[in-house]
């Protein structure tokens, strides 16, 4: 556990450091680890899901049906795919990044061939939060992420908050 023997600024430079070396963008900006990796532990999640806002799957739409996929959204690595996969829980595409009062955020990420390999959630602050593959949950600015391993933003979308 981080911090229970006196190694916790040892381990969060190591993680920053990490996160940088493979997102440059975020050396130059603002970002912070918001939670431990996942990278050890049974319960895993991806930032497909902590986009989603579900920290107990993993959401993917592998051709086994191994792992979770909303049932009105096809299993197969697309844009519209993933598009579906937020529209099965409320989100519809929008125009752009900005706060609305009464919605949530999110945006996909996809690579050079146009296939779906990120995505993030905007947070009420105006950062935006990820889970970094089966590492540490951040908080980042929009943009810090595109570049080799994510590739580019390609749509934002929003859903009306639940109030209870």
């Amino acid at each position: 556990m981080i911090g229970s023997n006196g190694d916790e600024p040892r381990v969060i430079k190591y993680m920053t450091s990490r996160l940088v070396e493979t997102f440059p963008g975020l050396g130059n900006s603002h970002f912070r680890i918001t939670s431990p990796s996942t990278e050890f532990v049974d319960e895993k999640y991806n930032c497909i899901a902590w986009a989603a806002g579900d920290t107990t799957r993993w959401w993917q739409p592998d051709s086994d049906n191994m792992y979770y996929w909303p049932a009105n959204a096809n299993r197969e690595y697309t844009l519209q795919a993933y598009i579906n996969s937020f529209q099965a829980i409320g989100y519809q595409e929008c125009d752009d990044s900005q706060l609305e009062v009464g919605y949530d955020k999110i945006c996909l990420f996809v690579n050079d061939e146009g296939i779906p390999t990120h995505a993030a959630r905007l947070l009420p602050n105006g950062y935006w939060t990820s889970k970094v593959g089966n590492w540490e949950d951040i908080e980042h600015e929009l943009r810090a992420l595109e570049g080799k391993y994510y590739g580019r933003i390609a749509c934002f979308m929003r859903r009306p908050v639940e109030r209870l």
